[in-house]
């Protein structure tokens, strides 16, 4: 099977959910853009570049120059982005909902600590 950047993308994209988290990604950006999020630019920052990185046609060892080192820098980018990312939105949302919650918008009935 033969990988390419679209075919790497695309596997990046099925991990856990990652599609239905893109737009909490880009809120949760938007949050820490407006100072809202509290959150350190390091655990935002580094993510969003190695997607950058896996998107761009540029890499540091190429698919065409060594076929299979070329990807497998593509793929171990992905497997600590991902994960990294996704960590990173599910404290978003953990965070937001507390939000909802003090804010006194929502109420809690009928609710159970699962262990």
């Amino acid at each position: 099977m033969k990988y390419s950047k679209l075919n790497l993308a695309k596997e990046a994209i099925n991990h856990k959910g990652f599609v239905k988290k893109i737009p909490d990604i880009f809120r949760m950006v938007k949050y820490w853009k407006k100072g809202i999020y509290p959150m350190k630019s390091i655990d935002i920052i580094l993510p969003l570049l190695g997607i950058l990185y896996i998107i761009s046609p540029i890499d540091l060892i190429p698919e065409v120059a060594v076929p299979v080192l070329g990807v497998l820098d593509d793929l171990a980018v992905l497997y600590l982005v991902i994960p990294k990312l996704i960590k990173e939105v599910d404290k978003f949302l953990l965070w937001e909902a507390e939000q909802k919650i003090n804010a006194g918008n929502t109420k809690v009935i009928n609710a159970q600590i699962v262990e």
